[in-house]
C-alpha cells in the first residue's frame, strides 16, 4: 500500500468521506469492470460494485493494510459476485445466465479505422462469443480468468485478493483458458493454428 492511500484509508477510518471517496475514485473502473464481467449485465454491475464500495466503508475497521486498498476491495467485489451469481442461478435455473444483445455488450472496442466491414462483423461476432463462453464457465474459473486476462491482475495479485495459493490460481486460470478454448472451437470462432513445417514434411513422406 503505497504512503497516499495509506494517508487515505487513515483519513476514512476518522470518518473523512473525502478520503474514501478518493480511494473509491481510484479503483472504482477497475471493480465495476470486474463485477460486469462476472455477471454480464450493467445494472447488475454497478449495483455490485456500489455494494462492495459500501461494505468496504463499513469494514474500514477490520482492514489491515496487509495489501493494497483496491486488492481488498476487489476482493469485496468478486465475493459479492459470486453470492449474487449462486442466487441468481438457484432462482432463474431455467434461464440464461446474462443477457447477451448488443445494447448490452460491455466494453465494446474501438473502431478499426482500417478494417474491412467483414473484420469488423468477424471481431464484432467474436467478442459475443467470448462473453457467451465467459458466462458459460463455471464461477471459479470466469473469475480468475476476468482477473486475469481482462483486469490484468498478476498471479500473486489474485491469489492474495481470492486467499488463493499461487499453485491453485495457475491451475484453475489454465482450465478456465482450455475451457474458454473449447467453447469458442464448437462455436467455429477458434481454430488451431496452421501445422507445423515438421507435421506437414511428415505427411509428404512416403510410408515404409
Amino acid at each position: 500500500m503505497t504512503q497516499t492511500e495509506g494517508e487515505l484509508v487513515s483519513r476514512a477510518r476518522a470518518g473523512d468521506a473525502g478520503a474514501f471517496e478518493q480511494l473509491m475514485l481510484a479503483s472504482q473502473d477497475r471493480v465495476y469492470t470486474l463485477c460486469l464481467r462476472m455477471t454480464g449485465n450493467r445494472e447488475d454491475a454497478l449495483d455490485l460494485a456500489q455494494e462492495a464500495f459500501l461494505n468496504a466503508w463499513r469494514g474500514l475497521a477490520s482492514f489491515q493494510g496487509n495489501s493494497s486498498f483496491s486488492t481488498w476491495v476487489y476482493r469485496l467485489a468478486s465475493n459479492a459476485c459470486i453470492d449474487f451469481l449462486r442466487k441468481r442461478k438457484r432462482r432463474q435455473e431455467h434461464e440464461s445466465a446474462a443477457s447477451l444483445d448488443d445494447e448490452e455488450a460491455p466494453l465494446p472496442e474501438p473502431a478499426d479505422p482500417g478494417a474491412t466491414p467483414e473484420e469488423a462483423l468477424e471481431r464484432a461476432e467474436l467478442r459475443r462469443a467470448v462473453e457467451r463462453g465467459l458466462q458459460a464457465l463455471p464461477e471459479h474459473h470466469r473469475q480468475v480468468l476476468v482477473m486475469r486476462e481482462l483486469s490484468g491482475l498478476s498471479y500473486q495479485e489474485i491469489g492474495e485478493t481470492l486467499g488463493l495459493d499461487l499453485g491453485t490460481v495457475k491451475s484453475r486460470i489454465a482450465r478456465a483458458r482450455l475451457a474458454l478454448k473449447n467453447f469458442l472451437t464448437e462455436e467455429g470462432n477458434f481454430s488451431p493454428g496452421p501445422p507445423s513445417k515438421k507435421s506437414e514434411a511428415n505427411k509428404c513422406k512416403p510410408g515404409r
